[in-house]
């Protein structure tokens, strides 16, 4: 599952939450329904959002049979059931992962990546996007979408880097990018009927896709020096500072766009294109929460620019224990502390070896292992945290993600 935007559950509302998986699935259903099980390699995270932008903007969808369905258990989500987006937002979604997906692949042959380098391997690949190709354009077709500007675009980029050198404006190598996903946010207020939302969300496409291309670049560069693999940064020799730049003014000009759009109900939207946008940058620069990090305390006379060490403020400690300094009157031997002391925990359970290994092949067949939020130790019983549910929550910890964005007037629940 490639992408940019990687979202945290716990950062979301349950209700945010629950409706991204319902596209995530939707999504990958899509393209099993339409296009084979093999199609549902090419799902994505940034494919969804397709999805999630042509039912925000269709008003009661989320709650209409016409757009949701209750797919039955998959082993991705522990075997459970769950609902799905569906209908015309969902399938354009997917021929717009499919079409990308085997582009992606066509470039990683081109590279000669891993086991791309092999002809066997390479030819049987060539073969599966051009399968991809035709089934993304007649999919895109049936929805009155023409694939062939996602098409040209890939085909154009080849040649744009060949041509690239030192001085290149790098923006001249994300255009064809830029057009690709221009057009697929453009054509999800056709399918909604709101044409007049046509323009901002090209425009908020656009500045997508040039974010897209610029994070991967960023991510790449210094696998790509090391294998001798074409970059963009290092081809047309941009800085990183320069990247930053670029990327911070796509992201405000995505959240631009956003505002002069008419959703009938935003806030996925909103959470995914205006807060996790502005996430995957600082990730992939490596830097910390915009709100926390050092230089965003100059503007009050705080920070670096003003010589001021943070590591070395002295805090108040604080006075008035009457149990002396870090005791609690809960702790052994306190007046809070229970006199029999505390009941002692229950011993864990425990299942011998056969038992054990046994339930441990079912967590692992039903993916309930990575993808639970958490499940219980198959030999002791204990809790224990899905390998999934690990993520970077601790960005933003204490911080108002909102804070000086200037996008968060719509009273969206985005968990933050």
């Amino acid at each position: 599952m490639f992408g940019i935007i990687r979202p945290c559950r716990h950062r979301m509302s349950e209700g945010l939450a629950t409706s991204w998986m319902a596209h995530l699935c939707g999504l990958c259903l899509a393209l099993r329904d339409d296009h084979g099980q093999l199609a549902r390699i090419a799902t994505n995270y940034d494919g969804l959002i397709i999805s999630a932008l042509v039912e925000a903007q269709v008003p009661g969808a989320a709650a209409s049979a016409k757009w949701r369905r209750t797919a039955g258990p998959c082993p991705l989500r522990g075997m459970r059931t769950a609902p799905v987006a569906t209908g015309e937002g969902a399938r354009l979604a997917a021929a717009v992962s499919l079409v990308l997906a085997s582009a992606k692949m066509r470039d990683h042959i081109d590279d000669r990546d891993g086991a791309m380098g092999r002809r066997p391997v390479a030819a049987a690949a060539r073969t599966v996007a051009r399968r991809w190709d035709r089934a993304g354009a007649r999919t895109g077709g049936g929805l009155g979408f023409d694939t062939a500007v996602l098409v040209d675009a890939v085909d154009r980029q080849s040649g744009i880097e060949a041509l690239a050198r030192t001085g290149t404006p790098l923006l001249t190598v994300t255009e064809p990018t830029e057009t690709a996903t221009a057009a697929a946010f453009g054509y999800t207020a056709v399918l909604a009927g709101r044409p007049g939302n046509r323009a901002p969300l090209e425009e908020a496409g656009r500045l997508f896709g040039r974010l897209a291309h610029l994070l991967d670049a960023v991510e790449d560069q210094t696998a790509d020096a090391a294998s001798g693999a074409w970059n963009p940064l290092t081809a047309t020799g941009t800085g990183r500072d320069e990247a930053r730049r670029l990327c911070d003014d796509a992201v405000r000009g995505v959240r631009l766009a956003l505002k002069d759009t008419e959703f009938t109900d935003g806030r996925l939207v909103h959470v995914l294109l205006a807060h996790e946008l502005r996430r995957s940058v600082d990730r992939a620069f490596g830097g910390s929460c915009a709100h926390t990090h050092p230089n965003a305390l100059e503007g009050q006379g705080l920070g670096p620019a003003q010589g001021l060490d943070l590591g070395q403020l002295e805090l108040p400690q604080l006075s008035g224990n009457p149990y002396g300094p870090g005791q609690s009157p809960y702790a052994p031997g306190g007046p809070g502390f229970p006199p029999n002391g505390f009941p002692p925990p229950e011993p864990p359970r425990r299942r011998g070896l056969i038992a054990g290994c046994a339930l441990w092949s079912g967590l692992c067949c039903t993916c309930q292992l990575c993808c639970r939020d958490h499940y219980e130790d198959p030999w002791n019983g204990r809790r224990r945290e899905g390998w999934c549910s690990n993520c970077d929550c601790d960005c933003c910890d204490g911080c108002d993600c909102c804070d000086g964005c200037d996008c968060c007037d719509c009273g969206c629940d985005c968990g933050c």
